[in-house]
């Protein structure tokens, strides 16, 4: 299997956690897609990935599968070891599908747009529309989401219950995006901050 990505980005570190957890990184081969320079918005890579999104996965067989959450479904339930997207029964995984959702959407995506449309961004080659209204509420909704899993946290190990899941994933790497973005995290957020200590001390993370 092989996986395009650009290693440090948000969202292949994702994926690359993911396969750290199931330890399962050394059966894909990582292949370097050179963003900066646009070549993921090329006809070859988009043959590939239409989203014209890092990271993708490419199976053995040819075929291509986009997209973070659908990415770490297939590692999860390729690889053995600890379940990561909830697969013990229908309300852990449904749990764990609703707090991946709200973090990837509330937090990760959110910063996201923040970075792409109220900054610089990856430069003017890259950034060919920018909406800075939009960006700024962007912000608000990222800094809101951050209240809302420190809330969550204070009831729970993790964002799902009481297991380490994808959900944890997304918002860990939402996080360090908020950080490179220059989005600050409240700091009476002490339960998040408790939480994200304990993810960065995981094996998977730490390296």
């Amino acid at each position: 299997m092989k996986v395009y990505d650009v290693e440090g980005f948000p969202n292949p570190a994702r994926v690359r956690i993911a396969l750290a957890e199931k330890k399962a990184t050394d059966k894909v081969d990582f292949i370097s897609v050179d963003v900066m320079g646009g070549e993921h918005r090329a006809p070859v890579f988009k043959a590939k990935n239409p989203d014209a999104t890092v990271p993708c996965l490419e199976l053995d067989c040819g075929t291509t599968i986009s997209q973070c959450t659908a990415i770490t479904e297939y590692i999860d339930a390729t690889f053995e070891g600890p379940s990561l997207t909830g697969g013990r029964d229908p309300k852990s995984r449904a749990k764990v599908h609703m707090m991946n959702l709200r973090a990837e959407n509330g937090l990760l995506n959110a910063v996201g747009d923040y970075f792409h449309h109220a900054t610089p961004g990856l430069g003017p080659d890259l950034e060919t529309y920018q909406n800075a209204e939009w960006g700024a509420k962007r912000k608000s909704v990222a800094t809101e989401t951050m209240r809302y899993l420190d809330g969550v946290l204070a009831e729970n190990d993790y964002l799902a219950g009481e297991e380490f899941s994808m959900a944890d994933i997304t918002a860990f790497a939402g996080l360090a995006f908020a950080d490179f973005a220059k989005v600050d995290v409240p700091s009476d957020l002490a339960n998040l901050s408790v939480w994200r200590q304990k993810v960065a001390a995981r094996p998977s993370v730490a390296g």
